[in-house]
């Protein structure tokens, strides 16, 4: 049995894209027999970050991230996020000579930059900084490992996301029934990064449908009485709205894959996005449009077949993702694994 250690400063009660993987990966893990532990802001202190207060950042000492690492005795370190967390685990592994992989989740020089006057080439140097100790860096897709690249990131290893095809399946819709039709779904954090703007301000016909809740939705929701913003849904309710919807439409430009976009195939909704990392990594001619006019990938979704969305979400599973993972991962102590 092989014991993982998953350091990660993004957990419960968040709801996105990279507690959705971590928690999914560690099922599977466990699933193939392995022992999953995660280090999380769970039982520290912690303060919301600025613009952002979702997320919770911890107050913790070296010696107490230390103690956790030693108590675990964990044979493999991932270190899946840049926060508190993720840095005082990287600055006891480099002390320690311990070995541990990263990965990449996030575009935070982008984030940063459209919040505050940072220019994104001195976030990229301290992700450069941080990731360049890792034995390797997991990303999610071969544009953005291309991206990286370029900017000199090394150890770059292409990682997949899933969906659980169970829960998101094509069905009887239940929503929008009395909203003039076609139905467009976006769902996801409503927040400037996410450009969801673009896709309220489109003159297309039918309804646009909001699912997420973000700093920017009160704002939206004020300025696009016609759009329908329903908030934050989860679970059962969250599959129906999927299933019930005609497209989803993804209009973001910064987002490094996009695990809604797999949800939305799942369940039989063809995609409409612009041609960026994420989407050209996922999209195929038939299950998806992507177009620099995102109204114009917009119509021609809507006359793709729901069924082939569905087929091609089908390749996407957290099983593949978690094999990945696996054989990524590289022993703690190297030196005597490599001696033995």
């Amino acid at each position: 049995m092989t014991k993982v250690l998953i350091v990660t400063d993004a957990w419960l009660p968040q709801t996105n894209g990279v507690v959705r993987c971590l928690e999914a990966v560690g099922r599977e893990l466990v699933r193939m027999g392995h022992a999953v532990s995660y280090l999380t802001p769970e039982g520290f202190w912690t303060f919301p970050l600025p613009t952002y207060p979702e997320i919770r950042l911890s107050i913790v000492s070296p010696p107490t991230i230390s103690a956790f690492i030693e108590r675990e005795t964990p044979d493999h370190i991932h270190i899946a996020t840049e926060g508190p967390l993720g840095l005082l685990a990287r600055l006891i592994c480099t002390e320690q000579g311990l070995a541990f992989t990263s990965s990449y989740h996030t575009r935070f020089p982008e984030y940063v930059a459209a919040r505050a006057p940072i220019p994104v080439e001195w976030t990229y140097a301290f992700l450069r900084w941080f990731h360049g100790a890792a034995a390797a860096t997991l990303v999610p897709t071969r544009s953005m490992r291309d991206e990286l690249q370029l900017r000199s990131f090394t150890g770059l290893r292409t990682w997949t996301r899933g969906v659980d095809h169970a829960r998101f399946a094509p069905g009887e819709k239940t929503w929008f029934g009395d909203l003039p039709g076609p139905h467009l779904l976006y769902v996801g954090r409503v927040s400037v990064e996410k450009n969801v703007e673009a896709f309220l301000k489109l003159d297309v016909p039918g309804t646009k449908i909001v699912v997420g809740d973000g700093p920017s939705r009160t704002e939206l929701a004020a300025r696009y009485p016609d759009v329908q913003f329903l908030g934050l849904r989860t679970g059962d309710e969250l599959s129906a709205i999927y299933r019930s919807a005609d497209l989803f439409v993804f209009p973001s430009r910064t987002d490094t894959f996009g695990n809604v976009m797999i949800e939305a195939m799942a369940s039989g909704l063809p995609v409409a996005a612009y041609p960026v990392t994420g989407p050209r990594d996922i999209l195929t001619p038939e299950s998806g449009a992507m177009n620099d006019d995102l109204g114009v990938a917009v119509r021609q979704a809507l006359h793709l077949d729901r069924a082939a969305a569905r087929a091609h979400a089908l390749g996407f599973t957290w099983a593949a993702c978690a094999e990945i993972f696996l054989d990524t991962l590289v022993p703690v102590h190297r030196e005597l694994a490599a001696a033995a």
